[in-house]
Parts: C-alpha cells; sequence; structure tokens
C-alpha cells in the first residue's frame, strides 16, 4: 500500500483481523493481507463517527426556546433541502428530505476532510461515491414504485404503444447511466481538485496553495448540492404520477 494514512495504520495495526474478516463475508480478499484497511475505507468511516458524535451533540441540546448555533445550522440546512427539493418539483418533499439532507451532509463532510492536514477527502476514490450512486439509484426507484405501484411502468415505456420496445432499451440506459454519471462528476472533481493542490503545495506553502484551498472548499459545496440536487431530482421523476 502507498501513502497509509496514520488513521488507516491504526486500523492496520490494531484491527487487520476485522478488516480481513468483513472483506470474507463478502467473498473479497486484499492485496496486502496483513494491513487489509484502505484510506478511502477508513476516512469514511471516521466522516460517520464525526457526523454521529455531531448529531448526538445537537440532538442533545436542541430548543424550540433557545436554539443553539449547530441547531441553527442544521435547521438552515433542512430548509434549503426542502426548498430546493419544492422547487424541483417534488411533491411531499418533507418525506424525502432526511435523506436528501443525509446525502448532503455526508458527502460535504467527506469533501471537505480532506482539507485538514494528514487527511484526505474519501470521494476522490471512485468506490465512495459509486456506494452513495448506487443507493440513490435504489432509493428513487423503491420510491417511485412505492408511489405509483405498477404505473411506474409507464415511465419506461413512453407515450405510444408501438415505440415501445425503443422507448424501454432508451429509459434502461438512462437509469443504469446515471449512478455512473453521478460518481464520475463526484470523483473527477474531487481527484482533480486534490490533485491540483497538493502540485501546488509542493511548490510554495504560503499564498497560492490558500488560494486552491479555498477553491476545493468551494468546489466542495458544489458537487455535494449538484448530487443532492441530481437526486432530487431523479426523486421527483420517479414518484410523479402525472409523469
Amino acid at each position: 500500500m502507498e501513502h497509509e494514512l496514520w488513521v488507516t495504520a491504526l486500523f492496520n495495526d490494531y484491527l487487520a483481523g476485522l478488516g480481513r474478516g468483513i472483506l470474507s463475508l463478502v467473498g473479497m480478499t486484499s492485496d496486502h493481507p496483513a494491513r487489509p484497511w484502505e484510506n478511502w475505507i477508513t476516512m469514511e468511516l471516521l466522516v460517520v463517527a464525526i457526523l454521529m458524535i455531531l448529531a448526538a451533540l445537537v440532538r442533545s441540546a436542541l430548543s424550540a426556546d433557545k436554539p443553539g448555533k449547530l441547531q441553527h445550522v442544521f435547521e438552515g440546512i433542512y430548509g434549503f433541502i426542502k426548498y430546493t427539493a419544492q422547487e424541483a418539483g417534488l411533491h411531499h418533499a418533507e418525506r424525502y428530505v432526511p435523506y436528501l439532507g443525509t446525502v448532503f451532509i455526508f458527502i460535504l463532510s467527506m469533501n471537505l476532510i480532506g482539507i485538514i492536514p494528514t487527511f484526505e477527502s474519501p470521494t476522490m476514490f471512485a468506490q465512495v461515491p459509486a456506494g452513495v450512486a448506487i443507493w440513490t439509484f435504489l432509493y428513487y426507484n423503491f420510491h417511485g414504485i412505492r408511489e405509483t405501484g405498477a404505473g411506474y411502468a409507464k415511465h419506461f415505456i413512453g407515450p405510444v404503444a408501438w415505440l415501445a420496445p425503443l422507448m424501454i432499451l432508451i429509459e434502461l440506459i438512462g437509469h443504469f447511466a446515471r449512478p455512473l454519471s453521478l460518481t464520475m462528476r463526484l470523483y473527477g472533481n474531487m481527484f482533480g481538485g486534490e490533485q491540483v493542490t497538493q502540485v501546488f503545495l509542493g511548490l510554495t506553502y504560503v499564498l497560492i496553495p490558500a488560494v486552491f484551498m479555498g477553491l476545493h472548499v468551494f468546489v466542495s459545496f458544489i458537487q455535494a448540492y449538484v448530487f443532492t440536487l441530481l437526486t432530487t431530482i431523479y426523486v421527483s421523476s420517479a414518484t410523479a404520477h402525472e409523469h
């Protein structure tokens, strides 16, 4: 393994057996059996742990009379996601805000953690965006079937019966291309941004890296928003009765 982060080193030093056990459960093996943990999975787990602690802190301090700063932040995110969903034409948007908000916060956190020295953004590894994209694919199709029942198949048939075979093929290709598109967009932007930042960090350590780190923050927010917006559009399209 090249460039093992200190977090990954801790996992491999003390939890290597657990890592091998998890891989064996899904029928996989590591290229480095003695050190099975990869940077992307340990950083993703670290983000999950941080968010769980943050959620526990917010929950313990919830107040209708005197909301704290963290509560204001999360209420602002909730309002922003709900407004975005409503603007995208998603009916009963409040039903889907928990998932959409989780996707936004999770991706944003993974994007931003790479700014911290000795850490890396998990989203610069294709496995992480792919996992979220596949789950999003399953999520919007599940809710499409739940909301419209057998009528969900009409999304694939098209308005003219004799064009149905062609439309079904086109729709299936389009739907299965969505996880790939979500994955490549997020992975490509985060990987490219990380590489540019690292190059300039190697050249100078004062002004120019700060500029690119600011750009990294901007791209992190944009990519989290774009992923969430596309997810919203997919859910809206799948659950629309009038489609």
